[in-house]
């Protein structure tokens, strides 16, 4: 992977995740299936100039959805929960 926009996809916008932005500082995005801590920690710091104290990642399971009669899977992905130094922060 060459460039950051090939590990990071998109932030992860829930209410837990909301939570933890504002008070502790730590951030959720949706990151390549491929990509390592190493990786998403370099990415992170190369697309927001930051400074990345510890990456968590985990691999998101498919859940049953229903549309009428029929049944479906929903998708995974792979998250990452990247926490930040003190006097770092990212503009969402």
């Amino acid at each position: 992977m060459k460039d950051y926009t090939d590990i990071i996809y998109s932030p992860v916008i829930t209410e837990k995740s909301t939570l933890k932005m504002q008070n502790d500082n730590v951030y959720t995005f949706k990151v390549a299936k491929s990509a390592t801590k190493t990786q998403i920690k370099k990415a992170i710091e190369d697309a927001f100039q930051v400074k990345v104290k510890s990456v968590n990642t985990l691999n998101t399971k498919a859940k049953k959805r229903r549309v009428g009669r029929y049944t479906g899977m929903t998708k995974t992905y792979k998250k990452a929960i990247v926490t930040l130094t003190n006097d770092s922060k990212i503009e969402l």
